[in-house]
């Protein structure tokens, strides 16, 4: 009896001399910016957004610039420096889309070579560090990334959190986390877990490229649509009468509302031709 209230005592005092020492906060990881997403998934890992939007800025001003010393029209100067300034931005979601549909058909069979690695007998970092080599092709670069990072670094959690910001991928994020979870708790679940996922990738590959099929057409002929006024008034402002009339009052306001006109239009193309897309959960 004297040895258990001892051991009581005991842990009481550690307890009481643990709590003069405060826990260490955990700094949360920072969430890259929306924009960091989008340039990562179009392939520009390196370029930050301040010089992305510093790009479309720059743009904007020399075109609006080339276009009032031709035409004198400070309403058209305006509507096309802000049309090329936001040029950038679609350019960038247009690849990034493309790029996220070679890289969808891509995963399955980068989940089928770790799986192979995994049952050969590799460790998790051995398996991940093969794709560099072995993997599809365009995957390449980010696990060869990733290989530098584990063996600078030789922390797996960090490297994971890198590789998620190279991919800016919502699969490569639950990929990633499975691995953490399975190498953190342990478990004989990750052979099971990375067939189904690879059953599932294939299978929302094919339903999205039917889709994708049919709607190319219609969301091209939308664009061209937007583009066919902005043409025209392109070609009418190398005219002095018509610049004239445009750079009034009236002018300008038929140009704001045309554009206004274009912009809803373009949105309410864009929401009803996009198909569900798989958001970064696991960030």
């Amino acid at each position: 009896m004297g040895v258990v209230v001892g051991l009581v005592l005991g842990g009481g005092l550690v307890l009481v001399w643990l709590s003069f020492f405060p826990a260490g906060v955990r700094t949360p990881r920072e969430r890259p910016h929306p924009l960091q997403d989008l340039l990562t998934q179009a392939g520009w890992y390196g370029v930050s957004p301040r010089s992305f939007v510093t790009l479309g800025i720059v743009l904007a001003f020399l075109v609006a610039a080339t276009v009032w010393l031709f035409t004198t029209a400070v309403t058209i100067a305006l509507a096309f420096g802000l049309i090329v300034g936001s040029l950038p931005l679609v350019v960038v979601g247009v690849r990034a889309e493309k790029r996220r549909t070679e890289l969808r058909a891509l995963w399955p069979d980068a989940v089928d070579d770790l799986l192979s690695s995994v049952r050969a007998g590799m460790s998790l970092p051995e398996a991940l560090m093969s794709l560099a080599e072995r993997g599809p092709e365009e995957l390449r670069a980010p696990f060869a990334e990733f290989v530098r990072d584990y063996q600078v670094t030789a922390r797996f959690d960090t490297s994971l959190d890198l590789l998620k910001d190279r991919f800016a991928d919502p699969v490569a994020d639950r990929l990633v986390e499975a691995l953490r979870l399975t190498r953190d708790v342990g478990g004989t679940d990750l052979g099971k877990t990375l067939r189904a996922l690879a059953t599932m990738l294939r299978e929302d590959q094919r339903t999205r490229g039917e889709l994708q099929a049919r709607q190319t057409w219609t969301v091209n002929s939308a664009r061209l649509a937007v583009a066919a006024p902005w043409i025209v008034l392109a070609m009418l402002s190398f005219r002095t009468e018509s610049a004239v009339a445009f750079n009034s009052a009236a002018g300008g306001l038929v140009i704001l509302t045309g554009a206004a006109a274009c912009g809803f239009a373009y949105w309410v193309m864009l929401r009803i031709g996009k198909l569900p897309e798989e958001r970064r959960v696991f960030r």
